[in-house]
């Protein structure tokens, strides 16, 4: 069986947050959801769990962070194209998020974009042509 991830967010307003996760691409998972949680799916082994802040506390003893005063962590999905990582912040700008809270990378064969969801979390997608990689760095 495949390792699987899930990403702990902390969110102010759940519903909002879920309907944000649902416009850019993922679904909920409702078996794993609930009025403190929604477990949110991009892939078969990709999970965000959004956690109301009091919900978030019970698995932590730190301070729950503000995300848009501080980065706790950078989290990237890779794309299969580069109007799929277009994709992904024209959506998150569309419903309630913000793009490119960090600038543009287009490195002709890695593209990359950023977004920022309702509670600042910021996420990556980047887009990579391994050939043209390889190419570029003479790594192989």
């Amino acid at each position: 069986m495949p390792k699987l991830i899930f990403v702990n967010l902390p969110v102010s307003d759940l519903k909002k947050a879920t309907a944000f996760y649902e416009a850019v691409g993922a679904t909920k998972n409702p078996m794993f959801s609930d009025d403190t949680g929604s477990c949110m799916v991009f892939s078969e082994t990709i999970h965000v769990m959004l956690l109301t802040h009091d919900k978030f506390r019970m698995f932590t003893p730190r301070k729950v962070a503000d995300a848009r005063a501080a980065s706790e962590v950078l989290i990237c999905l890779s794309a299969d194209s580069k109007a799929e990582v277009d994709g992904f912040a024209t959506k998150a700008a569309a419903t309630g998020g913000k793009a490119d809270p960090s600038p543009v990378q287009d490195h002709g064969f890695m593209y990359g974009r950023s977004f920022e969801d309702p509670d600042g979390h910021i996420w990556e997608t980047m887009w990579m042509d391994m050939e043209g990689f390889k190419a570029a760095t003479g790594k192989s």
